[in-house]
């Protein structure tokens, strides 16, 4: 793990953009506080109706610098934000009921949210 690197996070990865070998291991959302903590932030948080409660549970702002911005990949086929390539990507998901989803168009409600899944994603 780059310690220096901006962290980049998110509450999914699309697994479109995972075009050389990945290693996904869950961590503990302490682990991705930790991690946080030493580093900028650099998000690309997709879902507006979780992002309280999942900076809540960070504990630091998580938010995107710009509206829906979307990840696209380098020539190295490492993901790319804002013009920044990154190795590693952090992934905060939330919990939800068994067999809960959102109706077509709507997003997961906080209130829906039971606990918070973390992952960390290394590109090889």
């Amino acid at each position: 793990m780059n310690t220096t690197a901006p962290l980049l996070l998110g509450n999914t990865f699309p697994l479109s953009l995972m075009r050389r070998r990945v290693i996904v291991e869950q961590v503990s959302v302490e682990e991705l506080r930790a991690a946080a903590a030493q580093r900028p932030v650099r998000s690309f948080w997709g879902h507006a109706s979780t992002l309280a409660a999942a900076e809540e549970v960070l504990g630091f702002p998580a938010a995107p610098r710009t509206d829906r911005l979307a990840l696209t990949l380098s020539e190295n086929e490492l993901p790319v934000l804002d013009g920044e390539e990154f190795t590693e990507a952090w992934v905060l998901s939330p919990r939800v009921a068994h067999g809960h989803r959102p109706a077509p168009g709507a997003e997961t409600p906080p209130a829906a949210i039971t606990g918070w899944s973390a992952l960390h994603l290394t590109w090889i």
